[in-house]
């Protein structure tokens, strides 16, 4: 597919540039499949949320003891198989969950010796299609599997509707934005080359129902020769965005309460103010087989919370780390 990709764009370039292709120093980069093989990888995301209640808990000098903690980490394995490959189109693509684990810590919501909504997934398979620059063109099948295990993170209470905390915005951004870095170039057809930068937009999971985003900018810092072929290393960059990305699936709606100690945000609260986000990550996409082989993301978020009592303006820093690795192809 990659080859037949390739040989089009360069035909449609030279029919627009007089023939001269595309420069030898920039390079085309296309996601691409072949039918029949399934490429595996595992996500890990790991999130550590710190609440600092400063001296709103006590009338002497911020200590220890108004600092909370809590810790939590999903690591989860998927199977993508073309299902329906087309070199000139899109391409249909069974997704389908192996694996799915969560870790927290026992504080952090009443689920934590129990079940996350997310571990749900486990089993479960959807359908999706992309078209060669990586844009994933048709979400329903993922939308509709979102909301699925969105009900399973409610706790069966008659008197209230209470969430327990999960992991669903985790995977919403592992596979929403699969391939973001590559899917986000524009002009895609015209080839890049080290040192070209480009921008976009991903969400931001937390502990918390919080309707924020980060701003990204990529930079093709290098590219590397290498035994699997040509590596092309995307470095990134993240601040905090004025907007989410357009269509992000919601896994829930309606008016609810959350449990546990971070119970005191209201549901999807405009109460917290975000004082800062900064972060960085490294992608390394195979340009000659089409496909990301493996990536980091690192960033800090930092807010600031305002309750209905005298002063109490807790600060909440979520430290957050993301990988993703090509298991088998």
């Amino acid at each position: 597919m990659k080859a037949a990709l390739t040989v089009l764009a360069i035909v449609v370039l030279s029919i627009f540039a007089g023939c001269n292709g595309i420069a030898a120093d920039k390079q085309l980069l296309t996601v691409d499949f072949r039918e029949g093989q399934t490429l595996q990888y595992k996500f890990i995301s790991d999130r550590v949320t710190k609440v600092d209640w400063g001296q709103t808990k006590s009338t002497s000098e911020s200590n220890s003891s108004n600092i909370s903690e809590y810790h939590e980490s999903m690591e989860m394995l998927i199977d993508y198989t073309p299902v329906e490959v087309n070199p000139y189109g899109p391409t249909t693509i069974k997704a389908t969950c192996k694996s799915v684990k969560v870790a927290r810590s026992k504080d952090l919501g009443g689920q934590a010796a129990g079940k996350d909504a997310v571990e749900h997934l486990a089993g479960k398979t959807f359908t999706f299609t992309v078209g060669p620059s990586g844009k994933i063109e048709d979400y329903s099948k993922l939308e509709q599997l979102i909301k699925e295990i969105g009900k399973k993170a409610f706790r069966q209470d008659n008197k209230q509707r209470i969430k327990e905390p999960d992991m669903i915005g985790d995977f919403i951004v592992t596979q929403w934005f699969l391939w973001d870095s590559v899917s986000s170039i524009e002009g895609p057809a015209e080839g890049i080359s080290a040192g070209y930068s480009w921008s976009s937009k991903l969400s931001i999971p937390t502990s918390m129902v919080l309707r924020e985003a980060r701003d990204v900018t990529y930079r093709l810092d290098e590219i590397r020769q290498s035994d699997k072929g040509r590596l092309a290393v995307i470095r990134s960059s993240y601040g905090h965005a004025e907007s989410i990305p357009r269509g992000l699936p919601v896994p829930y709606s309606g008016t609810f309460q959350l449990s546990g100690p971070l119970g005191f945000i209201r549901t999807f609260s405009r109460d917290l103010n975000v004082l800062d986000l900064q972060g960085q990550g490294e992608e390394i996409f195979n340009i000659d087989a089409g496909r990301t082989e493996q990536y980091n993301q690192q960033y800090r978020l930092q807010l600031e919370a305002s309750l209905p009592l005298p002063g109490a303006k807790p600060r909440i820093t979520i430290n957050q780390t993301n990988y993703e690795y090509k298991c088998s192809s």
